[in-house]
C-alpha cells in the first residue's frame, strides 16, 4: 500500500498532540451553532425556568404574610391559598422547562450527530485517515452527549441561576442589609472557589474524553486482529495496553471529580455556615426587638434558597467547560475538506459526448503524492487503459500501485498532469462522473453492515434480486447464502463467512450491472485454487466486454493479463505481456522468482 491511511498500530493516537483548548469565545459560538437552529424552543424554555424563578422568589414573601396574619383578625385562608397556588404553579413550570429541554437536548444531539456523520462520508479519503475509526466513533457518539447539556441546559441553568440570585440578593436587602453582608461574603467566597476551580474541570474532562478516544481506537485495533493476538499468545499484553488507556481516561475523570466535589462541598459547606451565622445573629436582633420573626423566617427561606441557584450556575459552568472540551475534539475534524460529488465545471461535459475510440482510462504524464509525503509516489506516469481488455499492475512494496488506483477513484488528485476517462479530462467531469464508471473491490474486501442483499446490491440498489444471485453464482458464493434459513436476507455480522468468502462477496458486489472499469486490488489473495479459478473466469469474461485493472500479487492474475504494467519507485519500468517481461526485465524475473515460480515453467 502506497497510501497513508488509518494505521493499524493501535498506539497512533498516542502521538498525536492533544487538541489546543478551544478559546471561550470560539467554543461558544460553536456550541450556538448548535443550539441556533432551536432559539425558539431555548428561548420559551428560558421564558419557563424565569417563571418559576420567580414563582419560587415570591414564596417566602407569601411565607412571611402567612406569619405576619398570625394572631390578628387577618383571614389565613387568602395567605395559604397563595401558597398552594404558588406550588403548583412553579411545578408545573419546572415540569414543563424539564419536557422541553430534554427534547430540545436530544434534537441538538442529533443534528451534531448528523453533521458528524455527514462530514466523515463525503469528507476527502486522505485527512480522514489520519483520524483512527475509534477516534471518530468517539467523536460521535460521547463528545456529542457533552455538547447536549452545554448548548441546553447550562445556557437555561445559567439565566435562571443568574437572575434567581440577584432576584435573591435584592428581596434579602429589601428584608435586612446588615443580615445580607453575611450572605454577600459567603457568596464572595464561593465565587473566588468557581473562577479557581471550574476552569481545571474543563481541562480534565478534555483530558478524559481525549484518552476515551484513544481507549476506542486502542480497542478496535486489537478486537480486529483477534486471531493474530490469540495466535501470538499476546492476549495479556493486549489486555494491559487497551486497559492502560482505560485508567488513563479514569485519571482523568476522577480529577475531574475531585474539583466537582470541592466545589460543591465548599459551596454548601460554606452556604450552610453562613446560615448558621444569620440564625445566630438574627435570633439575637429579634431578642432585641430589632428584627421580627416574621422576617428572620424569610430571610432564612431566602439564604436556604440561594443554594439552589449557587448550586445551578455550578453545574452550569461545570456542564459549559465540558462541553467546550467536546467541541475541542468535534473541531479538530472541522478542518477536512468535503467532496461535492457531484459538482461539475461550468465548462465540463457528460460521459455522453465521450469519444468511443479513446481508451477507458488515461494517466498524462502524472506525478502525484500524498500530503505528509516529501517524496511523490507516482513521477510522470502516462498509461492507457484499453476499453477492453485485463491490465495487471505489478512491483515491489511502495512503488505506487495503489496511488494509480487512488488517482483513477479520485481519492487524490494529481499534482502535474492529468487522467483523462473515454478521452474527457478528469478536471472536465464530476466524481460521481468517474466514479459511475467503475467497480472497485479493495484489497481488504470489507464487508457492510447490513444483510448479503444489502452487501452485493450495494453499488445499485436498484438492481434485482435475480441480478444479486447471478453475481453469487459467477464467484461460486450463491450455494452457501441458499443454505442460510434468510438467504439474501442473512444478515453478513451473523454468518461465519471465511476471508476468502467476503473477498467473493465484494467481488460480487462488483459484479452487478458492472461498469465499464473494474478495478480489482489482488481480488484472489484469500481464495482456495478452485474458487480461484471461478474469479479468474469472472475477469476474463468482464475484460471481453470492458476494461479490467489488477494489483496483482498472484501468478495467475499474472499469468491471465493481456498486458503488464510494471512500477518501480513510483515510475513505470516496463509494460509488455508475460514472456517479454520474462524475456528482458530483471526485476519482473525477480518478481516471479520470488512467487517460486521457474521462468522455463511459465514461457
Amino acid at each position: 500500500m502506497n497510501s497513508p491511511s488509518a494505521t493499524t498500530d493501535p498506539d497512533h493516537d498516542d502521538a498525536r498532540p492533544a487538541a489546543p483548548a478551544v478559546p471561550l469565545r470560539k467554543g461558544l459560538s460553536l456550541l450556538g451553532s448548535y443550539a441556533r437552529p432551536h432559539v425558539r424552543t431555548l428561548a420559551f424554555g428560558v421564558l419557563l425556568g424565569l417563571f418559576a424563578t420567580a414563582v419560587a422568589l415570591a414564596t417566602p414573601l407569601a411565607t412571611k404574610w402567612v406569619l405576619d396574619s398570625l394572631g390578628t383578625d387577618i383571614d389565613l385562608a387568602g395567605p395559604v391559598t397563595m401558597l398552594v397556588v404558588l406550588l403548583v404553579i412553579g411545578t408545573a413550570a419546572g415540569f414543563a422547562q424539564t419536557v422541553l429541554l430534554g427534547r430540545l437536548a436530544e434534537h441538538i444531539v442529533l443534528d451534531a450527530r448528523r453533521s458528524l456523520i455527514q462530514r466523515f462520508f463525503r469528507a476527502r479519503l486522505e485527512p480522514i485517515q489520519q483520524f483512527r475509526t475509534g477516534e471518530l466513533v468517539t467523536r460521535v457518539t460521547s463528545d456529542t452527549v457533552l455538547l447536549r447539556e452545554a448548548a441546553t441546559s447550562s445556557v437555561v441553568q445559567l439565566i435562571n441561576g443568574t437572575v434567581s440570585l440577584i432576584g435573591t440578593v435584592v428581596l434579602m436587602a429589601v428584608l435586612d442589609w446588615q443580615l445580607l453582608l453575611t450572605t454577600l461574603l459567603a457568596l464572595l467566597v464561593i465565587g473566588v472557589l468557581f473562577g479557581v476551580l471550574v476552569p481545571q474541570i474543563g481541562k480534565a474532562d478534555k483530558l478524559a474524553q481525549d484518552a476515551i478516544g484513544r481507549l476506542g481506537s486502542s480497542l478496535e485495533g486489537g478486537m480486529r486482529a483477534l486471531r493474530t493476538v490469540k495466535s501470538s499468545r499476546a492476549e495479556d499484553r493486549e489486555i494491559h495496553r487497551v486497559i492502560e488507556k482505560a485508567e488513563d481516561s479514569a485519571r482523568h475523570s476522577i480529577r475531574s471529580v475531585w474539583y466537582s466535589a470541592l466545589i460543591w462541598t465548599v459551596a454548601g459547606g460554606g452556604m450552610q455556615l453562613a446560615i448558621i451565622v444569620i440564625l445566630g445573629l438574627g435570633a439575637w436582633r429579634v431578642s432585641l426587638g430589632e428584627l421580627a420573626v416574621s422576617t428572620l423566617v424569610a430571610f432564612l427561606l431566602y439564604a436556604f434558597n440561594i443554594i439552589d441557584p449557587i448550586t445551578a450556575l455550578a453545574g452550569a459552568f461545570a456542564s459549559l467547560q465540558s462541553g467546550l472540551a467536546a467541541a475541542a475534539r468535534i473541531r479538530e475534524t472541522e478542518h477536512l475538506e468535503l467532496e461535492d460529488t457531484a459538482e461539475r465545471p461550468m465548462t465540463g461535459q457528460d460521459l455522453s459526448t465521450a469519444s468511443t475510440d479513446a481508451p477507458a482510462l488515461a494517466l498524462r504524464s502524472v506525478t502525484a503524492g500524498y500530503r505528509e509525503a516529501t517524496e511523490p509516489a507516482l513521477v510522470d506516469v502516462s498509461l492507457e487503459i484499453p476499453r477492453t481488455g485485463h491490465v495487471a499492475l505489478v512491483g515491489p512494496s511502495g512503488a505506487g500501485k495503489t496511488t494509480v488506483f487512488s488517482l483513477l477513484l479520485r481519492f487524490i488528485d494529481p499534482r502535474t498532469g492529468r487522467l483523462e476517462l473515454d478521452g474527457v479530462p478528469y478536471e472536465q467531469l464530476s466524481i460521481d462522473d468517474v466514479r459511475s464508471r467503475i467497480a472497485y473491490v479493495e484489497q481488504e474486501t470489507p464487508v457492510i453492515p447490513g444483510t448479503v442483499r444489502e452487501n452485493v446490491l450495494f453499488r445499485d440498489d436498484d438492481a434485482s434480486d435475480h441480478e444479486a444471485w447471478e453475481a453469487l453464482e459467477a464467484v461460486r458464493l450463491d450455494q452457501k447464502i441458499r443454505a442460510f434459513p434468510e438467504g439474501l436476507d442473512t444478515a453478513v455480522a451473523d454468518t461465519i463467512l471465511s476471508g476468502g468468502e467476503r473477498q467473493r462477496l465484494a467481488v460480487a458486489r462488483a459484479l452487478v450491472r458492472r461498469p465499464g472499469v473494474l478495478l480489482l486490488d489482488e481480488a484472489t489473495a484469500q481464495l482456495d485454487g478452485t474458487t480461484e479459478a471461478a474469479i479468474q473466469k469472472v475477469i476474463g469474461e468482464a475484460a471481453r466486454t470492458g476494461a479490467v485493472v489488477t494489483i496483482a500479487h498472484r501468478l495467475s492474475t499474472i499469468l491471465d493479463a493481456d498486458r503488464i504494467v510494471v512500477l518501480d519507485h513510483g515510475r513505470i519500468r516496463d509494460t509488455g505481456t508475460h514472456r517479454e517481461l520474462l524475456a528482458r526485465d530483471d526485476l519482473y524475473r525477480q518478481f516471479i522468482e520470488a512467487l517460486r515460480i521457474h521462468p522455463g515453467a511459465s514461457a
